[in-house]
């Protein structure tokens, strides 16, 4: 039985620990047919290559910081090095973020320095741009990009600045779906619930977030099931979407349709 990402050459950033939903993603995407890279940078970088044992076939893994000019301009030469010398990607997953939890977020949105702001801006919006242009040279018309966020159209309790940075990411996104549309390459986002995943453990007072989840979302919500999140994901980077972009797809139980 053929899977939905058959043939499919993606790459998925962000992979950090098995409980991310970058890792869901590229598991999901190996069981659907799809050839797996998958990236990080610095500290991270040696856990990741752990964390690649445990996907069900072990992928390449790329060494990517978003904010280092030189990464971003060799990252289509470190493709092809483990692709081959013609190799396309079929897609590519953004999931990269970052928010001084010290600083930005936790009820801080008053006194949160430009420094940080810019920092969290460029690494959780910017990032989707210049990423996407770094892989441009391997993107053939079909390709998808896809994101991830947390509904920006609304304050949260204690999500300040990333919040801000997130609407930075929605807006980046539709940009680019205007932008890269006539060369046949699709933008979405995905707008997940409360997970709890590594990202969401260093934002304090998440846990507020995952209990108005658990009365809520008229579906219902498991704050620790990462596949609805994955397959959503999956589906945007296969061809079942060939006319969407610029769209950002809610998998939130359905909170996110409800007004109280």
């Amino acid at each position: 039985m053929s899977g939905i990402l058959d043939g499919k050459r993606i790459l998925v950033t962000g992979v950090t620990m098995d409980s991310s939903i970058a890792f869901a993603a590229a598991k999901f995407a190996q069981e659907q047919g799809a050839t797996v890279l998958i990236s990080n940078f610095g500290r991270a970088l040696g856990i990741t290559r752990r964390i690649a044992k445990r996907l069900p076939t072990e992928p390449p893994v790329l060494e990517l910081d978003v904010t280092d000019q030189a990464h971003l301009d060799g990252l289509a030469d470190q493709v092809r090095e483990h692709l081959g010398e013609g190799a396309s990607l079929d897609g590519v997953l953004h999931s990269i973020a970052y928010g001084n939890p010290e600083t930005l977020l936790g009820g801080k949105f008053l006194g949160g320095p430009w420094e940080d702001v810019a920092q969290s801006f460029q690494v959780s919006a910017y990032s989707l741009m210049s990423l996407t242009q770094a892989c441009r040279p391997l993107l053939s018309s079909g390709a998808s990009i896809v994101g991830l966020t947390f509904d920006a159209t609304v304050a949260w309790p204690a999500y300040d600045w990333m919040g801000v940075a997130k609407a930075g990411l929605e807006s980046t996104s539709r940009y680019l779906a205007r932008d890269l549309g006539p060369e046949g390459i699709r933008v979405n986002l995905v707008s997940a619930g409360p997970l709890r995943s590594l990202a969401a453990k260093a934002i304090p007072g998440f846990s507020d977030l995952e209990d108005m989840w658990g009365s809520r979302a008229p579906l219902g919500w498991d704050n620790t099931d990462l596949e609805p999140t994955a397959k959503a994901i999956g589906a945007l980077l296969s061809d079942l979407f060939p006319a969407t972009t610029g769209e950002i797809i809610h998998v939130d139980g359905g909170f996110h349709a409800m007004g109280a």
